[in-house]
């Protein structure tokens, strides 16, 4: 026991360090001001020996409104959305269990499943009394949808942006081929690529300090076996149903290129009335379209859907 103790110290100040080591070097300012806001909480259920720690952004006031971001991603997703809701709304924004900055353990296990846990620690945490809203990105979207079925009385409202996962069979990629897949993930032309395809005008929208984000959490330890665990276990997938009791609504991106056709058409068919489309967006309405979602948010946030 005392040595699984101190992997999970050692593993937290390593993580730690990496983040002190980095800062200097972002290039994005809000980027910076949002490490500036992140804290480091414990647990219940997923850290009962206190020794691990796990990442969260806490900033702003009002209402508290939990913000999910999407695969091989972290907080800082939420760069350029933050500044604007934290006005009126009390942000959470928890690194995912296995993804960003959250601290690796070479024994524990990550898949579905083991996110939920972890968002359900997170929702218990901060909810206490009180409902609160979530706004889920990309996969984080389909977590969302997820964590709202499970708590129908913690939960008041969702807003997804551009969800992933809502369709779709789950995929199990067995050894070593997940290994080789969060390798190859791992390559600069890859991540250059990819976050190119996120946005809908990638010739203006992406510089060095977009692909800087978009790889900065690469070297936490632990990023490959995590991520490659979590491919084992199959992703996410199949999320889009049933519907959650709670009031909802969906911002599409009109140039999305990273979720396939077909899944687009099953959540347009599934939750056609609950959704709106960012002109101008990609994949990332949140990071193309800041101004656009935070209006989206506060006018749902204020109305009476129930």
């Amino acid at each position: 026991m005392n040595q699984e103790l101190n992997k999970n110290i050692d593993n937290t100040n390593a993580t730690k360090a990496y983040i002190n080591e980095i800062q200097d070097q972002i290039i994005d300012k809000q980027a910076t001001k949002l490490f500036r806001d992140l804290k480091w909480i414990q647990l219940e259920d997923i850290s009962p020996n206190k020794s691990e720690l796990f990442p969260s952004v806490l900033t702003g006031k009002g209402e508290k409104l939990l913000l999910i971001h999407g695969f091989d991603s972290c907080f800082l997703e939420y760069r350029r959305l933050t500044p604007i809701l934290k006005k009126t709304n009390k942000l959470i924004i928890p690194d995912l269990y296995g993804f960003g900055f959250c601290p690796r353990s070479s024994g524990n296990k990550y898949g579905f499943k083991y996110l939920m846990k972890h968002l359900n620690s997170v929702l218990n945490y901060f909810s206490k009394n009180q409902p609160i809203g979530v706004i889920g990105a990309s996969m984080g979207g389909a977590l969302a949808l997820e964590l709202a079925r499970q708590n129908p009385k913690k939960i008041n409202k969702l807003l997804l942006l551009s969800p992933a996962g809502l369709a779709g069979k789950n995929q199990k990629i067995p050894w070593p081929f997940n290994q080789l897949g969060a390798f190859f993930l791992s390559q600069a032309f890859v991540r250059r690529g990819l976050c190119r395809q996120a946005f809908a005008d990638p010739a203006n929208s992406v510089g060095p300090a977009e692909e800087q984000i978009a790889s900065i959490h690469l070297k936490v330890p632990g990023w490959q076996s995590s991520l490659a665990d979590f491919a084992k276990e199959g992703g996410v997938s199949d999320c889009g149903l049933p519907k959650p009791v709670q009031p909802l609504k969906i911002i599409l991106g009109k140039y999305d290129r990273i979720i396939p056709k077909n899944e687009k058409e099953v959540t347009k068919k599934n939750y056609n009335s609950n959704i709106e489309i960012a002109k101008n967006s990609g994949h990332l309405p949140h990071l193309e379209e800041p101004n656009l979602v935070a209006e989206v948010w506060e006018k749902f946030k204020n109305s009476n859907d129930i």
